[in-house]
């Protein structure tokens, strides 16, 4: 697609996001992959459209307003980029456009309300088990709140697991193989912290150490990928001063984080902390790319027939390539029998903040996703982001068919648990 972008005027991210543009071809390969163009059938909700959108507001032929309805109800769940015969980045694209038009965009008092909650309150797990906590009072006047607001307290769980903070340091099970450093992550450590923990049993089960930094905060991944490039700077460089250098790799078990780390280098893009940013970004690998990679010691205890459904979280099928990994680890527990749901990773709805800013599409989604779930005869769900876990248990809840939904790492320390007889 033939662009006149003035790429100086747009700062260090103008030849990423001309670049994007100038890839695309207008093939329409990308229309059958958009879950968005699935469900609404409209050009301009495809990949497609939306490149053209953003070209016409670089070129400024168009007003960005005119554009955002469309640019706001992608996922930015990147099923596109694979589908793509000609390498778009359209990642890249989007996420440089939302930073810039974010700046420039006037919000109504309640899409100003929902913002600030998001970005003062997901990203510090202090400030997010308050809010749970406080939004056990809203429940109670939901019905007269504006949607997204309402949609917020949807997605809130009955009760919240109490806090289970982690040692700065978990030892290796016998002959040490590897040393890495955890991201504990933020909404994760409210809503699941047993998957940290069981992260930390994994691994340590299967010779790795574990650091734990003490003074880390949010990966800014959440942040990043709505626009608001500020405060996801701010959030990150302090992730780049308090990880240490001496690991063999960075653990992430958030697919949202792990693909927001490994774009540290567009993020810091012209800033003094690139090539850092971009070295730590190098060291990031997922908990099922690092074990995978490992060779995973394969759990020898019994364990129950069970059926289990995979559903691959976006940021980690389509965003870091990664789907064979974590099916290999979970092949590797006896007696269990791991399903497909053939749907070519659709978004189940969630992706980041995307289940509260557009809550309608998004209980589209996550219906059409619990709904392909129970198709499959599983008797539990797994997946590797707590975003797709908390929407997915959402919705089979609300069509009255609840499963057991874990972690791929939490299965795995339930049969490690079992071969050391502790039950």
């Amino acid at each position: 697609m033939q662009h006149n972008i003035d790429e100086t005027r747009y700062g260090p991210r103008g030849a990423a996001m001309a670049g994007a543009v100038q890839q695309c071809v207008h093939c329409g390969f990308c229309l059958s992959a958009c879950p968005t163009y699935k469900v609404l059938a409209e050009e301009m909700d495809s990949p497609r459209g939306r490149i053209y959108l953003m070209k016409e507001v670089l070129e400024e032929h168009i007003p960005a307003a005119e554009a955002q309805p469309y640019i706001d109800r992608c996922l930015g769940c990147m099923a596109c980029m694979p589908a793509c015969p000609s390498g778009v980045e359209y990642g890249n694209l989007l996420a440089s456009y939302r930073a810039l038009t974010e700046t420039q965009r006037k919000r109504s008092p309640v899409d100003r309300a929902a913002r600030i909650m998001i970005t003062n309150t997901l990203p510090y797990p202090d400030r997010f088990r308050l809010a749970m906590r406080t939004g056990r009072v809203g429940k109670l006047v939901q019905k007269v709140l504006p949607e997204k607001m309402s949609a917020m307290l949807e997605l809130m769980p009955a009760s919240l697991p109490p806090a289970r903070p982690l040692p700065e340091f978990y030892p290796a099970r016998g002959p040490r193989r590897a040393r890495v450093a955890l991201l504990s992550g933020c909404v994760q450590t409210v809503l699941a912290p047993g998957i940290n923990w069981a992260t930390l049993e994994v691994l340590a089960a299967n010779g790795v150490e574990t650091v734990i930094p003490a003074g880390q905060g949010c990966c800014g991944s959440i942040l990043m990928h709505i626009g608001e490039d500020g405060p996801a700077v701010k959030l990150a460089r302090h992730n780049l001063q308090t990880f240490p250098d001496d690991v063999d790799a960075i653990i992430t078990n958030a697919a949202g984080c792990g693909s927001g780390m490994h774009e540290y280098g567009l993020l810091f893009k012209g800033q003094p902390d690139e090539a850092r940013a971009e070295q730590f970004a190098h060291k990031v690998k997922d908990i099922s790319v690092f074990l995978d990679e490992l060779g995973l010691l394969r759990p020898q205890g019994p364990q129950p027939a069970r059926k289990v459904v995979y559903h691959d979280a976006c940021h980690l099928v389509h965003a870091q390539g990664v789907g064979l990994a974590p099916r290999r680890l979970l092949l590797s527990v006896p007696n269990l029998l791991l399903l497909e749901l053939k749907d070519g990773g659709m978004c189940c709805g969630s992706a980041g903040t995307y289940n509260l800013e557009q809550p309608e599409l998004a209980r589209q989604f996550g219906q059409i996703k619990a709904e392909r779930i129970l198709s499959t005869g599983a008797e539990a769900v797994v997946s590797g982001n707590i975003g797709c876990l908390t929407q997915i248990s959402t919705h089979l809840a609300e069509l009255g068919r609840p499963l057991p939904i874990y972690h791929t790492v939490e299965l795995l320390a339930q049969a490690y648990a079992t071969e050391n007889g502790d039950h």
